[in-house]
């Protein structure tokens, strides 16, 4: 990705950002342009409170290159409090002690690297919810 592009989606990156249909209350996650239920038009900015629980997981043991030293790590599908199911990296804990069904909150992290010298790339990941 270019850095400028990259700066340019930084409200989407930093933090949950979705839509919610104006028409019918659809929550779209990423935005969409048009609403799958009633196919609107118009939707109001909705930021999500990055709070669920793990749907599904699998623990990665082999990663793709860029993540060889994170290995063994999980990703799961989290189902948010606001009904909407994301994927995402799972970190902070030992992947062999999840359990489907555990409370998560996202987390803003690095994700990667473009070069030595290029954008460092954030976005979220999940954690297990401490209570904290």
């Amino acid at each position: 990705m270019q850095v400028p592009r990259f700066w340019r989606e930084i409200p989407k990156r930093y933090r949950l950002e979705a839509g919610k249909c104006s028409k019918c209350g659809y929550i779209a996650f990423p935005q969409r342009l048009i609403c799958p239920e009633c196919g609107a038009k118009e939707f109001d900015k909705m930021n999500l409170a990055g709070k669920g629980k793990l749907a599904t997981y699998t623990i990665i043991r082999v990663a793709p290159e860029g993540f060889g030293d994170q290995v063994p790590y999980a990703v799961g599908v989290i189902e948010l409090d606001e009904g909407i199911r994301t994927m995402a990296q799972i970190t902070d804990c030992d992947p062999e002690t999840l359990k489907i069904g555990d409370r998560l909150v996202s987390k803003f992290r690095r994700i990667n690297e473009e070069g030595k010298t290029g954008a460092i790339m954030y976005g979220y990941k999940f954690v297990p919810d401490v209570g904290i």
